[in-house]
């Protein structure tokens, strides 16, 4: 499954122009730095957008550079977001649809308590679906203990996984990272299902 807005360098340029669409005056080592990405790539990218007519560039004051978009940019930035945002409605569609046919396979096997492994927008997700059905959510697991930190659940560190009562684990992550911590735990693969 693809992230919202895969396409990372359709992702790069929108984040660009937003930020010069915010502050005119942004420099490419701030773009660079909240970007996350080299500052020889962001020089790239000003440079792309400015050759296509995305955006204009000129002197500001104490001779900084300054950006400004143009009714182009303003256009190409519309039409980024527009595609971003119909590409994470697809993406969270479709984790939805698998949340919910995983759960039906837990139901029909006789689960009754979950763990949620995971922390982010696809446990928060797969929570929300859990609601209503004849599942008992036992907890998150996480890298770090919290105290109901979960929607009111508490949220578990990897040691304390093998001292709890589930009978399924339901890895809301997309990563190899939570299948790597559940195989060092020794749990049960036939205890996991994976979106």
């Amino acid at each position: 499954m693809n992230k919202p807005g895969s396409n990372k360098h359709d992702n790069i340029t929108l984040r660009i122009l937003n930020e010069i669409n915010t502050e005119s005056l942004v420099t490419q080592r701030t773009l660079s730095s909240s970007l996350n990405i080299a500052l020889g790539l962001v020089n790239a990218y000003i440079k792309r957008l400015a050759r296509k007519g995305h955006i204009k560039i000129s002197k500001g004051p104490m001779n900084r550079v300054k950006y400004a978009l143009t009714p182009k940019g303003f256009a190409h930035r519309v039409d980024l977001t527009y595609h971003y945002m119909q590409s994470s409605i697809n993406y969270f569609k479709d984790a939805r649809h698998r949340i919910d046919s995983i759960y039906e396979q837990m139901i029909e096997a006789g689960i009754k308590n979950v763990l949620i492994w995971g922390d982010g927008e696809i446990a928060e997700l797969s929570y929300l679906s859990l609601r209503g059905l004849p599942l008992n959510l036992v907890g998150v697991v996480d890298g770090k203990k919290e105290e109901k930190g979960f929607f009111g659940y508490h949220i578990y560190s990897y040691t304390d996984v093998p001292g709890l009562n589930y009978d399924a684990i339901l890895l809301a992550s997309f990563n190899e990272r939570g299948r790597e911590e559940i195989n060092n735990l020794g749990i049960d693969t036939r205890k996991i299902y994976s979106l």
